[in-house]
């Protein structure tokens, strides 16, 4: 049987750098997959491209049987994408910036007792982005992601800048998300967020290999030197 999601192929070049050199992946319904890599391999542009924000030079992203990089609608109903940056609209409160992406009704649930509410986003939706904490802006940058209940996670460092509550509650949701069938594509430097992944690669020179991560960071550190 084919897996669930079926990466192959991904090549992207800046000018002459070249950053993929065919990329290719496989994951299943539950599984959280650990992309690891210097600073500069590729993770972000690898995300970026899955999540349709650029455009690769050759390969494919199947979700069961479909190729998501040519088809735009079904890409947006099923991948929730959380870049390493903060995509929000400065002049906009976190309500403003939430209902670009989400309609009234689902977003009056998902702030009751659902995502949003979790990541304690309620407290802070009248609140102008200028005006947020680091903090602040990664929590409401991944309830953009996840409040609209993707299949697939794309998460470029979520961790970061958020405190040890905010990553708890984080967590927490991550791994119920993985228990009810979702599939995450996780970019860390956290070595306490790969306690997520069911398994791990290195982006180096442009490929993804193989990595198992058994808690000596001296091995990863060692795995991961050009």
């Amino acid at each position: 049987m084919d897996p669930y999601i079926r990466i192959e192929g991904i090549k992207k070049n800046y000018g002459k750098r070249n950053i993929l050199n065919g990329v290719s992946l496989t994951a299943d319904p539950g599984m959280c997959v650990g992309i690891l890599g210097s600073n500069g391999c590729g993770k972000s542009t690898l995300l970026s491209i899955l999540a349709g924000e650029l455009r690769a030079d050759a390969g494919s992203f199947y979700v069961r049987g479909t190729d998501l990089l040519t088809d735009p609608l079904l890409r947006r109903e099923i991948i929730g994408y959380a870049p390493q940056g903060t995509p929000l609209i400065a002049e906009l409160t976190a309500y403003e910036n939430l209902r670009l992406w989400y309609d009234k009704e689902l977003l009056s649930s998902s702030l009751e007792d659902g995502p949003l509410s979790l990541l304690g986003i309620p407290g802070f939706l009248k609140t102008p982005v200028r005006k947020m904490s680091g903090g602040m802006k990664k929590r409401l940058s991944i309830g953009c992601a996840i409040a609209g209940d993707p299949k697939i996670l794309l998460l470029d460092e979520p961790g970061a800048a958020l405190d040890l509550l905010c990553k708890e509650a984080m967590e927490n949701y991550f791994s119920s998300f993985l228990s009810g069938g979702g599939t995450i594509f996780l970019v860390t430097h956290d070595v306490q967020e790969l306690r997520l992944c069911t398994g791990s690669c290195i982006l180096k020179n442009g490929q993804l290999t193989p990595f198992t991560f058994d808690g000596d960071v001296r091995k990863l550190t060692e795995a991961l030197k050009p």
